[in-house]
């Protein structure tokens, strides 16, 4: 029985053992003192990265594995891209607003990194929206709309307060800075997320107890 029972037993407390594997400063680092509420994964990237078009499908995983209360928001930096790189920090934010992101995000990354023809200019970023339905007319009237204007000023301020120098970088609850380079697999990936979106209330449990 003792046999049987300590296999069961191991089973039991690996995701215990596990979490407590994932260390500060070694698979993330402590970037603010506040906690983000909801609860949030935010990835900073640029159209323009290849690491971001390579992390792509990793972080979409990520997206559909983490729970219902859990928002995943994305921040466009200009840093990367010259001119264009405050362009498509406009065409993310509009894309948004137009609920035509999921279409647009993937025809932005494979127009630059598949094709080799980034957009040079504005009316290359209208003609990519026009093929996604979205009227040349209504593309005007918006991309230096109030809001849109208002979402990108938004991605700067959060990059500039949590110092984010490269991309891909995610941040969880606002205040973890994920390591990417010291991750293995997706699911090591998974496990360190979800283990930093709760970390905070298991730090605060401990306190009282």
């Amino acid at each position: 029985m003792k046999k049987l029972l300590l296999p069961l037993l191991f089973v039991l407390l690996t995701p215990c053992l596990l979490a407590q594997d994932f260390n500060a400063g070694e698979h993330y680092d402590v970037v603010s003192s506040g906690v983000s509420a909801p609860k949030q994964v935010m990835e900073f990237f640029s159209y323009f990265c290849p690491h971001c078009y390579n992390f792509e499908p990793i972080a979409q995983q990520l997206k559909t594995s983490l729970p219902a209360d859990v928002s995943f928001k994305r921040a466009p930096v200009s840093f990367l891209g010259r001119d264009m790189g405050p362009e498509l920090q406009r065409a993310y934010a509009l894309a948004v607003a137009l609920n035509v992101e999921h279409s647009i995000t993937p025809a932005l990354f494979a127009r630059i990194h598949t094709e080799r023809k980034a957009p040079a200019n504005r009316a290359d970023v209208r003609a990519l929206f026009a093929e996604h339905g979205i009227a040349p007319e209504m593309f005007d009237s918006r991309i230096d709309s109030m809001p849109v204007l208002a979402e990108v000023a938004g991605y700067d301020s959060i990059r500039e307060k949590l110092n984010i120098t490269s991309v891909p970088t995610f941040v969880v609850n606002g205040k973890y800075v994920i390591k990417i380079g010291a991750l293995k697999s997706q699911q090591q990936f998974n496990d360190l997320v979800s283990y930093l979106l709760n970390l905070d209330a298991q730090e605060s449990g401990n306190a009282t107890n």
